[in-house]
């Protein structure tokens, strides 16, 4: 066994939250997973921005209600340069701010309360570029998302014409949720494949996240609700 995960933390996160005590709690959680190392941390959406630039880590664990920058406008001025994944904490279990985020291109969503494996096992999935929604409220978020538009056919839907029988079905997956592994073991494919594959359907479809993604899935009628 290698000893990789406990003295060369691989994964580089970044807290933002105006309460000091809970960036403190996340901090002690992420620390005693071995592989999580906390590289800094943010009271308010523009220092998150700050520090996004500052660190480039792979995840920003981001809150939605901050004073002055919120987490939404962080998490689109992050997504949009590109500086690392953004994964939503927040108390609210459904509401618009949580809408806001994932338009915004949050890569995942779960609440406060979520058990500490559940928080480490999130990190670790979007770090590795799976997206990830609080199972309360999958559902929810993406039925949503789907009644506040009409169903689009594939035509109506910019660019998802022009995606590759088998880019079809990646989007189909990612509309059910599924992270690469799984999905390379639905198409027999190795996960690297499966990853280009994402990344691929993500582009022609100019896409920040996955769950953007699952979202026009599920609005074009590729996934059966």
């Amino acid at each position: 066994m290698s000893d990789h995960d406990q003295h060369e933390p691989s994964i580089r996160v970044v807290i933002a939250d105006d309460h000091g005590a809970i960036r403190t709690g996340l901090g002690l959680i992420l620390a005693g997973a071995g592989d999580i190392e906390v590289v800094g941390e943010a009271a308010d959406g523009d220092a998150a921005v700050r520090q996004a630039r500052a660190y480039r880590p792979d995840v920003i664990l981001m809150d939605i209600r901050m004073p002055g920058t919120d987490g939404i406008a962080a998490t689109r001025a992050i997504v949009s340069e590109r500086l690392a994944q953004v994964m939503v904490l927040t108390t609210f279990d459904l509401d618009e701010y949580v809408f806001g985020a994932l338009r915004a291109g949050a890569a995942g969503f779960l609440l406060k309360s979520v058990e500490p494996a559940a928080l480490i096992d999130a990190v670790r999935r979007v770090a590795a570029g799976d997206g990830i929604l609080a199972p309360e409220v999958t559902r929810r978020i993406l039925t949503e998302f789907t009644r506040a538009r009409p169903a689009e056919t594939v035509e109506e839907v910019p660019g998802l014409a022009e995606l590759t029988e088998r880019e079809r079905e990646v989007l189909a997956a990612l509309g059910r949720g599924l992270s690469n592994a799984q999905l390379a073991g639905e198409l027999v494919i190795s996960e690297a494949t499966a990853k280009t594959h994402v990344s691929r359907v993500l582009a022609k479809l100019n896409l920040a996240s996955r769950t953007q993604a699952a979202i026009v899935a599920r609005s074009a009628g590729l996934v059966v609700p």
